[in-house]
């Protein structure tokens, strides 16, 4: 016999809801569970139309991201089958369209929300440019935040516009609204120049580089955030000490916030405008950007041949010894 529910809101019965979120998170399950309440009036248009994975967090359990939908799910929570090229089969995934969905997902301990760049209605185009920058071990925010103004001032250079959010971890995210002009791998190519020419502009803060080893310090522009790629969501809370959230900022205020500075607790008496607000209007993309990236290799795929290349130096090392 099921247990007798704490609450149900919307028709969603809310469960335990007086337990920690996990170690570290300064939260209960009700906490994130009244957050997603209080800001889904700007949450649910970034996960609208959008296929869904989440990342869960179980008592006692690591962390785990969930793509497919589980065999419990209710039937009025909306799905759509999507293929999925790296496993080769279709994936169940969720589509995040209303309050009663949301807060079945923050009943599912459902922490953070990471939407695909592509909506439903146009799977063969992204609907942004993502540039997440990532600094290296350490107290470093105020570096990404140095490199984000370094993005702005390529994306300025070529004629197009973002906007800048916390990315509720140690980064910074700016997001560059696109029409669909631009294929996938157009988008991906300009997203690798745009990336290319903020590490140009000084190289001594910002690198290219995919694999940690080589940025020696600096803070990394990662331009593979494309295609089927998903960015956690405006809004979404982080698995992360005082749950903090994903938080869009002002460029103007960049230099003075901090990620600690938005929580589930802060973040809804925070909110002035939304992050749909704060996007500039889609914007077509410069042909010489898209051409300058198709010259630039993709990072990952660079990462793996030469992981590769020093395996196999390794191995033909040790069987020279």
């Amino acid at each position: 016999m099921a247990s007798k529910p704490d609450e149900v809101r919307d028709g969603v019965p809310l469960t335990n809801l007086d337990q920690p979120l996990f170690d570290g998170a300064e939260a209960t399950k009700r906490d994130l569970v009244d957050y997603l309440d209080a800001v889904r009036e700007v949450m649910l248009p970034e996960l609208r139309e959008r296929p869904l994975s989440v990342i869960r967090v179980r008592p006692g359990q690591e962390p785990f991201m969930q793509k497919n939908v589980p065999k419990y799910t209710p039937e009025w929570i909306r799905t759509v089958p999507v293929w999925a090229e790296a496993s080769k089969r279709e994936i169940s995934y969720a589509v995040c369209d209303d309050r009663k969905t949301l807060l079945w997902f923050g009943n599912q301990r459902a922490v953070e929300y990471h939407p695909t760049l592509m909506r439903l209605d146009r799977q063969d185009r992204v609907t942004h440019l993502v540039l997440d920058l990532d600094p290296p071990e350490g107290e470093t925010f105020e570096l990404a935040v140095k490199a984000a103004l370094l993005v702005r001032q390529a994306l300025t250079d070529s004629g197009l516009d973002g906007a800048v959010k916390t990315s509720g971890a140690k980064g910074v995210h700016v997001y560059v609204p696109i029409d669909d002009q631009a294929t996938i791998e157009e988008a991906a190519a300009a997203t690798r120049a745009i990336a290319a020419r903020a590490e140009r502009i000084d190289p001594a803060l910002a690198t290219t580089a995919y694999v940690k080893e080589e940025r020696h310090g600096k803070v990394f522009v990662d331009s593979t955030r494309a295609g089927g790629a998903t960015v956690v969501a405006a809004y979404s809370p982080r698995i992360r000490p005082g749950t903090t959230v994903s938080f869009p900022v002002g460029w103007d205020d960049l230099e003075q916030v901090s990620p600690r500075d938005f929580t589930v607790r802060t973040t809804p008496g925070l909110l002035t405008t939304s992050w749909a607000d704060q996007l500039p209007a889609p914007q077509t993309l410069p042909a010489d950007l898209i051409e300058e990236g198709h010259t630039i290799p993709v990072a990952r795929v660079v990462a793996m041949h030469e992981g590769k290349r020093r395996k196999a130096a390794a191995r033909k090392a040790a069987a020279d010894e």
